[in-house]
C-alpha cells in the first residue's frame, strides 16, 4: 500500500459518505433529492390508502417492495460467493492480469486484500437489504393495523396517525434499501482499485457524479416534483 493508495481509499470513503449524506438530507442544501421526494410520496401513499375501502392494490405494492429487496439480498450473497471463488483462483487471475495491456494489480497479497475489501462492501449491502426486508415486513403489519375509515367514526386524526406510523417504517426500510443499493453502485467504482489508486479515484468520481445526477438533475426527479412547490 503506497501513500496514493491510502489517498484513493480516503477519496472513495469520502465520496460514499458524502453522497449518502446529501441524498438523505443530513447535509442541508436547497435542492431536494429524488430519495427525499419519494419519501414524501410514501407518506402521501399511506394516507391515501388509509382512506380507501379496498386496499388490495396497496398490499400488492408492499409485496413488490419486499420481493425486490429479497432479490438484491440474494444477489449480494452470490457476489460474496463469487469473490471467495476469486480468492481460490488468485494465481490464475494474476497470470491473466499479467498478459493484459492494462496495469492490473500483479501482487498476490495486494490482490487478496482488495478482494476482501470487495467482500466487505457486499457483506455490508447484504445486511442493509436483510434489514430493509424485515422493515418492509413490519411496514406491512402496520399497514394492516390501519383501521378502516368507517371504524374510526370520522376521526381522521387517528386514521392519519396510523398511516403515518406505517409510512415512517416504510421510509426507514427504503432508506436501508437505498444504502444497500448504494453499496452495489460504489462497488463498481471500487473495482478501479485493481488497476491502481489513480484509476480508483477516477472511477469513484465517475460513479458519484452519475449518482448525483440521478438524484438531483434527472428526468425522474423532474417528473416526481412536477407541478409542486418543492424544487
Amino acid at each position: 500500500m503506497s501513500d496514493f493508495d491510502y489517498i484513493a481509499i480516503a477519496w472513495f470513503a469520502l465520496g460514499w459518505v458524502g453522497f449518502a449524506a446529501l441524498t438523505d438530507g443530513r447535509i442541508p442544501i436547497r435542492r431536494i433529492s429524488l430519495t427525499r421526494a419519494m419519501n414524501e410520496n410514501r407518506r402521501l401513499w399511506m394516507r391515501t390508502a388509509a382512506r380507501r375501502d379496498l386496499r388490495m392494490i396497496d398490499t400488492a405494492i408492499l409485496a413488490g417492495l419486499q420481493n425486490g429487496t429479497a432479490f438484491f439480498a440474494s444477489t449480494t450473497i452470490l457476489a460474496i460467493g463469487g469473490c471467495f471463488a476469486l480468492l481460490g483462483s488468485t494465481e490464475q487471475v494474476l497470470d491473466v492480469a499479467g498478459d493484459l495491456p492494462i496495469p492490473l494489480v500483479a501482487d498476490r497479497v495486494a490482490f487478496e486484500a482488495k478482494v476482501f475489501g470487495l467482500i466487505g462492501i457486499f457483506a455490508y449491502a447484504f445486511f442493509k437489504f436483510g434489514w430493509s426486508y424485515r422493515l418492509f415486513n413490519y411496514s406491512s403489519i402496520l399497514f394492516g393495523a390501519i383501521p378502516m375509515k368507517g371504524d374510526v367514526a370520522g376521526n381522521m386524526a387517528e386514521l392519519d396517525a396510523s398511516a403515518d406510523r406505517a409510512a415512517e417504517i416504510n421510509i426507514l426500510a427504503g432508506r436501508h434499501f437505498n444504502a444497500g443499493l448504494r453499496a452495489i453502485f460504489m462497488s463498481i467504482g471500487y473495482l478501479g482499485w485493481f488497476a491502481g489508486p489513480y484509476v480508483l479515484i477516477g472511477s469513484t468520481t465517475l460513479v458519484v457524479l452519475v449518482l448525483l445526477r440521478r438524484q438531483f438533475l434527472s428526468n425522474a426527479r423532474s417528473a416526481i416534483l412536477k407541478d409542486t412547490s418543492t424544487k
